[in-house]
């Protein structure tokens, strides 16, 4: 066996200089809910412990900021930390630093992007035996092959509202290699959000200087949350493959945060990938149902406004601790709520909206995107990141080929930061 898969089995794992007993994973039952598994009991198949298995959105650093706690320690709670994250055979994954709306009113974006991805790299520097940073797909294999997690820095929310390019190319230098072009669920100065106003039409020149720009630099360009005709422009616009890193379809829920067939065959038409969530609300129709009543769709205005929402609503005297202080009584950033057995999605569902993804686009430009940590309704088998072989179970009950198995768990999103990042 090899050291990596000796490493993929393990179940006690020292992080950041510690030993965690087994025992501290068995939590008390949650309503409605079974207790979770001990981890020396959770099924891990022969496949999944020997592929590359990549995850493309896990929220990481608002908790390690507001908190001052370290992923490197096993958290009672929430979805993620390195030793779950090990114990879920993950090798890589998209470390989505997060800027949520709360700092933009007071302009608060710029410093709080620049703070979570330095807190970011500090704790990867902390917690270097057990992961490290990677810049290109070469650095994740050579991370990999010293039995570590690989860690590709992803941004999620305005970095600056109004794009500013001296800004980007310096994130670029602290180690950011993946972006997401909306302000998370807002419009921002140079491209449309889906759950927002349409005031460009999809995306701006200043939009396409952006593009032009990652592309020079050789940046992944995350479309997730962008409105659809954002998608496609962004996808001709680039000369790089494009990604959309977490969501469902829309033919699936008629979420407006899932991909149409439209854009997603654009995607893959282009070399992209198609990131799967894994929350019932992007994924399970009897769910979407159930909570449409608490998710009205906002309705377009006639003529679009010219200027974006965000910036006609700019005052505040909140400073950036009181907005800290906010929203800190949401973190961790996990689902808290109780699901009745009826609408609680199993994987099997999961690997459903996957296999269609697959019939759609093909099995080169379909991946996995949890947002564990970021708020997913989690499948009835699944409790956090240490489950992530229930994945691999619920594709091997589909027939999938090993090879078609291995693309989905990590090898798509491996091949799309080669082309990036390294022009091949």
């Amino acid at each position: 066996m090899k050291r990596r898969d000796v490493i993929k089995s393990l179940t006690l794992l020292p992080v950041a200089g510690s030993v965690f007993p087994v025992q501290s994973l068995v939590a008390a039952p949650v309503a409605g809910k079974s207790l979770p598994l001990d981890p020396q009991d959770k099924p891990m198949p022969a496949l999944h412990r020997e592929a590359f298995v990549m995850d493309g959105h896990i929220h990481v650093m608002t908790r390690e900021l507001l908190m001052k706690t370290d992923i490197g320690k096993r958290y009672p709670d929430g979805n993620i930390d390195l030793p779950r994250a090990k114990e879920g055979g993950i090798d890589a994954m998209f470390f989505s630093v997060y800027t949520p709306e709360h700092y933009y009113p007071g302009r608060f974006e710029i410093k709080n992007t620049f703070r979570v991805v330095e807190l970011a790299l500090d704790q990867i520097r902390k917690n270097n035996n057990a992961v490290e940073l990677a810049l290109n797909a070469t650095d994740i294999q050579r991370i990999n092959k010293k039995g570590k997690i690989a860690v590709f820095l992803d941004l999620e929310g305005g970095y600056d509202l109004h794009g500013d390019l001296n800004l980007l190319r310096a994130l670029y230098r602290l180690g950011l290699r993946s972006l997401q072009l909306t302000a998370h669920n807002t419009t921002n100065a140079f491209i449309d959000a889906c759950n927002d106003v349409y005031t460009w039409g999809g995306i701006n020149e200043h939009g396409k200087a952006v593009i032009k720009e990652m592309n020079d630099l050789g940046m992944v360009i995350n479309v997730a949350h962008a409105s659809n005709d954002a998608i496609l422009q962004s996808v001709a616009a680039s000369r790089h493959p494009v990604i959309y890193s977490h969501g469902g379809f829309y033919k699936i829920v008629d979420h407006p945060r899932c991909i149409t067939d439209e854009a997603a065959k654009a995607i893959a038409a282009k070399g992209g990938v198609i990131g799967i969530h894994f929350g019932s609300l992007f994924n399970n129709p009897k769910y979407w149902e159930w909570q449409k009543p608490n998710n009205p769709i906002k309705v377009q205005p006639v003529p679009q406004p010219a200027t974006p929402r965000i910036f006609m609503s700019q005052a505040t005297d909140k400073t950036i601790e009181d907005i800290d202080q906010e929203l800190l009584k949401e973190v961790p950033l996990n689902f808290r709520g109780t699901i009745p057995d009826e609408y609680w999605m199993h994987v099997d569902q999961l690997a459903k909206v996957i296999d269609y993804g697959v019939n759609l686009v093909g099995e080169d430009h379909i991946a996995l995107g949890s947002d564990l940590d970021g708020g997913p309704e989690l499948p009835r088998e699944m409790k956090d990141i240490s489950d992530y072989p229930q994945i691999t179970i619920a594709l091997q009950k589909l027939g999938y080929s090993d090879q078609r198995i291995k693309k989905i768990l990590g090898l798509n999103w491996l091949r799309v930061i080669r082309q990036v990042t390294e022009g091949r």
